[in-house]
């Protein structure tokens, strides 16, 4: 995906298309698993 926001030359878009190449993954997973770290996170924010 980020190749094609390359070609098309939407450079305000290339930050977020390396982003969702870089964590398809993850985002996928929460829709798949309907899960996120929000649990860890509210734990750190406790210790900090």
């Amino acid at each position: 995906m980020a190749e094609k926001v390359d070609q098309a030359g939407f450079k305000s878009f290339n930050t977020v298309s390396r982003t969702i190449d870089t964590h398809h993954k993850k985002i996928l997973n929460y829709f798949d698993n309907r899960s996120t770290n929000a649990s860890a996170e509210s734990f750190n924010a406790k210790i900090t």
